[in-house]
């Protein structure tokens, strides 16, 4: 029997929504800066990016509209849930990510945020959205094969 190898990777919370709503065209790993009662409602597993996208200003990328609870047991430090967060990425990384959003009209969409050898870290997904009839053939897409693999275990 193979041994599991820790990866050092515990995932606080997916964004399952997102591939649903966008064909990916890239994924980039970002860190994310926080405060201390951030990391620690993190850490309890405590997060929500379902509805969070990511926008450049000044330069730099900032993730918006995430949850993140407050930490009970922080009194007065306490931080704002929906506040916006600085992304970390390297300068050559945000202008490569600033231009295909300005020329290409996409969007930066988180999908999941994690913690990696004790970090905070957010997987970014540049994407396109998808159009109603796109998401209707994937619906459909996905009926087919339960169906086929519901007709496979009946004639096995």
């Amino acid at each position: 029997m193979k041994a599991r190898k820790n990866t050092g990777i515990k995932i606080v919370c997916n964004n399952r929504k997102a591939r649903f709503n966008y064909f990916f065209q890239e994924l980039i790993e970002a860190g994310i800066v926080l405060k201390g009662s951030e990391v620690k409602s993190l850490r309890d597993g405590k997060a929500n990016i379902t509805d969070a996208y990511a926008t450049d200003s000044n330069g730099e990328i900032y993730l918006i509209n995430s949850h993140i609870p407050l930490y009970k047991e922080s009194s007065y430090n306490n931080h704002d849930p929906r506040d916006m967060r600085k992304l970390l990425l390297n300068k050559r990384e945000i202008n490569k990510v600033i231009g295909k959003i300005n020329r290409e009209g996409l969007t930066i969409v988180p999908t999941k945020l994690y913690f990696k050898k004790g970090k905070a870290k957010v997987e970014l997904a540049i994407a396109k959205g998808k159009k109603l009839y796109d998401k209707r053939h994937v619906k459909k897409k996905r009926d087919w094969q339960r169906e086929q693999a519901r007709i496979l275990s009946r004639n096995k």
